[in-house]
């Protein structure tokens, strides 16, 4: 079993100091990923249903720093931890763009992005960039082979409904051949037949073990539906809200994850340190065990 951790984006945890010296500890504690979340604006009205909170409400506001530049930050700091981006809302970023930074950013860091992707759930966010909330789930699956011909071929190109891209040439290509592994978030049958069609990673979120099973079941049949198996995908779960101990890593170990992604909480470096290391030594070092 692999293990992550999330990294703060915002307030004093997310000053560069801290950041450097968190990650630091992470990557020497023998976590396997950094999970850098992603948002370029935040409404001042949202009355759009946040889907991990019982009221609907988002629980987090203001400042967050910028997903890729922040990537590429981690990436000079760190040797050994992949970089995950958890997850982009590709359906309102640019593709050309996108796929450029994400392939600099594996060549920067000799191999270690993940590119986790999302559709999103702010409408208002949406709005403030200018891009159509509704079919986002198409725009994210093109958009996808747009990076896609970007990363594999010699000349590139793709003529879709949604976004036409002339013959051209893009390099470097990322070091992770033919282009680093993709991991979708989400839950609904939608996000699980993106997996089963193009991913070569799962991402659940606030799950218990008993509905990643029945996820992982799913997901399962969706597979062998495409020819594919279940050695195909590797499943990453956060239990995000739910408290972290053994007994619920060894539930979702048996349940069929391969990687758990915890949420480091602090209000300081201190504090995210003794969190962390607390889950360490609780968690990680009990689990080689298992």
């Amino acid at each position: 079993m692999d293990y992550g951790f999330y990294l703060p984006t915002r307030g004093a945890t997310a000053e560069p100091e801290a950041l450097d010296t968190f990650v630091t500890r992470g990557e020497a504690l023998g976590f396997t990923s950094v999970m850098i979340a992603d948002h370029i604006v935040f409404p001042t009205r949202i009355d759009s249903k946040y889907p991990y909170t019982a009221d609907g409400r988002f629980p987090g506001q203001g400042d967050a720093l910028e997903q890729l530049a922040l990537m590429a930050f981690i990436a000079a700091r760190t040797r050994r931890l992949r970089l995950v981006s958890s997850v982009m809302i590709l359906p309102y970023r640019n593709p050309v763009f996108t796929a450029k930074a994400l392939a600099t950013i594996d060549v920067l860091s000799q191999g270690r992005v993940t590119v986790g992707v999302g559709v999103g759930w702010l409408r208002e966010e949406f709005d403030a960039v200018a891009v159509p909330f509704a079919k986002r789930g198409d725009r994210c699956r093109e958009y996808l082979e747009v990076m896609r011909r970007l990363w594999e071929d010699e000349v590139s190109e793709h003529h879709g409904p949604m976004y036409d891209l002339p013959a051209c040439r893009q390099y470097p290509k990322p070091v992770q051949r033919p282009h680093p592994p993709i991991l979708f978030g989400g839950e609904s049958d939608a996000a699980l037949q993106r997996v089963a069609d193009l991913g070569d990673g799962w991402y659940p979120f606030d799950l218990d073990a008993t509905e990643l099973a029945d996820g992982i079941a799913d997901l399962d049949k969706r597979l062998a539906a495409n020819g594919r198996r279940r050695e195909d995908v590797k499943v990453v779960v956060c239990p995000y809200r739910r408290p972290a101990d053994l007994d619920l890593v060894r539930a979702y170990r048996d349940a069929g994850a391969d990687e758990v992604v915890l949420v480091v909480g602090g209000r300081d470096v201190s504090s995210l340190h003794v969190a962390i290391d607390g889950l360490a030594s609780s968690i990680l070092e009990e689990a080689r065990s298992l």
